[in-house]
């Protein structure tokens, strides 16, 4: 059986196999099964002695890949076949989200509090942008073992006095430089009034920025999973989306292809959050939030749990997208509120039916509606939101749509 150490942090938490079917195998090592502070790598994954089989290994760990096209091309780039989670893990596993590495068995355990770095000129990061479409994580240059999930062109980068490098060995990244597709012009400029409105309205998310590199506009995210020591080193926190936390498969990520429902993911809060009720209240301003903006994506991947010390929490927000933007995107939310087909028809009546299925209080929802309808519509008249996005054009289109929205269920809910 091949196998890869899985480490947390620097620290070994077991392996990961692949027998000669293809069937993965995750077993914890006993040592970090037996320590009193051990935390699992996920909910779907308690620790225990024995080995985790098949698809109860695979939820996590496949979680951990790119999604859909970058994977594609990631595996015609490597020479191996996309459905192989284990050989793709082996080739570009060192950086995932979170804490997690995966690294050959005969390989030396990662080095905790590496700095080993190769900053980029200006024309070298051009290019290596330039060069993302094509080659989704930089995948296949020495040096570089970079994973996550998702399936927009993305590169984890460390950025240290605007110089920007590329993280080597095991030297974590601390921000994620995201590309415009040319399918979808504007998305940079809409994602990053959509992150700004939504902290200008009290949502926590991470910070953002644009950042032009040659004539294509970025995003910028600072990474919310690390922290800073005193001394300026930077440190992994373990974090899971709700797929991997719940046991689905990243292609299913869907509710319509067999995904996680709403009450899945607050029945989820309910049992895993250490703080539940603050965690339950933020989720809903979230899944409020991603309705008002007009956001059909917010799938069960696009929410997390960050893993500190003995505490479990709902992780900031991200990819907060209006997809309306694009009419030619899916209506279908990716959750849906009370049944609802479209994200242009969710009305009081849809609200009141996701509270009587999730089990909670439709007076609280209901404040919480009013409260970030009018949040927004203030928000929205902020000329440094509207600022943030660099393209006055795409900024007032999309303010329209949310502001329109907002106004509309506010008023049905009179």
């Amino acid at each position: 059986m091949k196998r890869l150490t899985v480490y947390l942090n620097g620290e070994r938490v077991g392996a990961l196999g692949e027998d000669d079917s293809g069937l993965l195998e995750f077993r914890y090592a006993p040592e970090w099964a037996g320590r009193s502070e051990a935390i699992p790598l996920s909910r779907s994954l308690p620790l225990q002695t024995e080995p985790f089989l098949g698809k109860h290994a695979r939820s996590f760990f496949a979680g951990i890949l790119p999604d859909e096209g970058p994977r594609q091309q990631i595996a015609a780039i490597l020479g191996i076949s996309e459905r192989n989670d284990f050989a793709m893990l082996e080739r570009i596993g060192g950086e995932c989200a979170g804490a997690v590495s995966l690294l050959p068995e005969d390989a030396p355990a990662p080095t905790v509090g590496e700095t080993r770095v190769r900053e980029l000129s200006e024309g070298e990061l051009e290019d290596i942008i330039g060069e993302l479409p094509r080659r989704p994580l930089m995948a296949g240059r020495e040096g570089l073992r970079l994973s996550l999930a998702g399936a927009q062109s993305k590169l984890p980068v460390l950025i240290r006095n605007a110089a920007i490098a590329l993280p080597l060995g095991n030297t974590p990244s601390t921000h994620i430089i995201k590309t415009e597709p040319e399918r979808f012009p504007g998305l940079v400029a809409t994602e990053v009034l959509c992150m700004t409105l939504a902290r200008a309205v009290g949502l926590n998310v991470p910070p953002v920025s644009i950042r032009p590199v040659g004539n294509k506009p970025c995003i910028v995210v600072q990474r919310y999973d690390r922290t800073t020591g005193a001394d300026g080193t930077f440190t992994r926190v373990h974090q899971e989306d709700f797929c991997q936390a719940l046991g689905f498969p990243p292609e299913r990520k869907y509710q319509q292809e067999g995904g996680p429902l709403l009450r899945d993911c607050i029945a989820l809060l309910r049992e895993w959050s250490t703080v539940a009720a603050l965690d339950i209240r933020d989720f809903l301003d979230g899944l409020i939030f991603n309705v008002l903006i007009g956001n059909a994506d917010a799938h069960g991947k696009n929410y997390s749990f960050l893993y500190c010390k003995t505490e479990r929490r709902l992780a900031p927000f991200y990819d907060l997208v209006c997809t309306l933007a694009w009419p030619e995107l899916s209506k279908t939310p990716a959750m849906k509120i009370g049944k609802s087909e479209s994200i242009e028809a969710i009305t009081p009546a849809h609200w009141q039916k996701m509270a009587q299925e999730t089990s909670v209080g439709w007076p609280m929802l209901r404040e919480r509606i009013v409260d970030l309808c009018g949040k927004c519509i203030v928000g929205l008249q902020n000329e440094a939101v509207l600022n943030a996005a660099h393209d006055p054009a795409m900024a007032e289109r999309v303010a329209g749509i949310i502001q329109e929205r907002a106004a509309s269920l506010l008023q049905g809910l009179k």
